[in-house]
């Protein structure tokens, strides 16, 4: 089974289930392809759709494909990679109001550059990544979780995290009533 899934991104981006509904027409994709469109209108015969569903269910679903092919949001991609599948990923573009700017473009190409996933650009093929996704697994993707929480745990724990701005205002308050209790004392 592939699985492609649009995310949770309010606007609609129809290219992608196109290209893979495409590929099910000419023959490419012969297995069964389930779509999580997300906010995406799009209907087809050859591909069962649906919009939103927990997370849970989509981990349940990860695990289940074969190939996950995705939009370029950082969730979809590391999920899929933390589960050792194949990933295709093609960017939202701003130009067809699919997200604000094009930073998409930017984390798919430098995890295509580190050999996690497979880039879809606007004129590539489909068909030849579908190919290279054949008995690839991809490395396992280095967290960081564990370090982070480990830095916000001490943050939280520590008593040097209080602004520059509410130290000064503390120096001034105790500084006040030095000189007050100075005056009534004298």
């Amino acid at each position: 089974m592939i699985l492609v899934t649009l995310g949770t991104q309010d606007k609609s981006f129809p290219r992608l289930i196109k290209a893979v509904d495409d590929a099910v027409k000419e023959g490419y994709i012969e297995e069964k392809v389930i779509v999580q469109a997300g906010c995406t209108e799009y209907s087809s015969e050859n591909l069962d759709i649906f919009g939103m569903t927990s997370p849970e269910e989509m981990r349940k679903l990860i695990k289940e494909a074969r190939i996950v092919i995705t939009h370029g949001g950082v969730g979809s991609i590391l999920s899929a990679i933390e589960l050792g599948k194949p990933v295709i990923a093609m960017a939202r573009l701003e130009k067809y109001g699919e997200h604000h700017n094009n930073h998409q473009m930017d984390i798919i190409s430098a995890l295509e550059q580190r050999g996690y996933i497979f880039q879809l650009s606007e004129n590539g093929r489909l068909d030849e990544l579908l190919t290279k996704c054949k008995g690839f697994t991809p490395d396992p993707f280095p967290s960081n979780q564990k370090q982070f929480n480990e830095s916000i745990l001490k943050y939280i724990r520590s008593d040097d995290h209080t602004s520059w701005w509410n130290r000064i205002k503390y120096v001034v308050m105790v500084a006040g009533l030095c000189v007050i209790l100075a005056v009534l004392i004298l």
